[in-house]
C-alpha cells in the first residue's frame, strides 16, 4: 500500500536521485559527464516503479536489490572522481555528490527491511484463515 513507511524511504530515495542529477552535472567519470546522470535517473525510475508495484511485494525487494547496485557503483564512480580531482579529498571543496547516493543506499535497505516485515505479517494472517 501507499500509505507505508517503505513508501516514505522510496519517495526519499527520489528526492536523493533528483539532487544527485542536479549536482553532478559537473562530475566527469571515464570521460563522461553523463554517466552519473543518467544511473541518478536509472535509480529515480526504478525507485518509481517500486512504489507504484506495492501488490507484489518480492518485485518490490527485487527493484530494490537492484537499486543497491545501482547507487554503489554510484557510490564507487564518485569516489573515483573524487580521488583522481586535485587538491586532495577535501569535501566541502568538492562538493557532496558522493552521500546522495550513500543516504539512498541505506534508505534502501530499510525499505527492504520493512518490505519483508510486511511480507512476513501477510504470510501468518494467511496462516491463520
Amino acid at each position: 500500500m501507499l500509505q507505508r513507511i517503505q513508501t516514505i524511504y522510496l519517495i526519499v530515495t527520489i528526492l536523493l536521485s533528483i539532487a544527485l542529477y542536479f549536482t553532478s552535472q559537473d562530475v566527469e567519470v571515464l570521460g563522461s559527464y553523463r554517466m552519473v546522470g543518467m544511473a541518478a535517473c536509472g535509480s529515480l525510475l526504478l525507485s518509481l516503479i517500486t512504489i507504484f508495484s506495492y501488490k507484489n511485494r518480492p518485485r518490490q525487494i527485487l527493484f530494490n536489490k537492484v537499486n543497491i547496485f545501482i547507487n554503489a557503483l554510484l557510490i564507487g564512480l564518485l569516489v573515483y572522481w573524487m580521488l583522481n580531482l586535485s587538491g586532495g579529498i577535501s569535501i566541502p571543496e568538492k562538493g557532496i555528490e558522493f552521500i546522495f547516493p550513500l543516504v539512498a543506499l541505506v534508505m534502501f535497505i530499510f525499505a527492504n527491511i520493512h518490505i519483508r516485515k510486511d511480507e512476513k505479517l501477510v504470510k501468518s494472517v494467511d496462516r491463520l484463515r
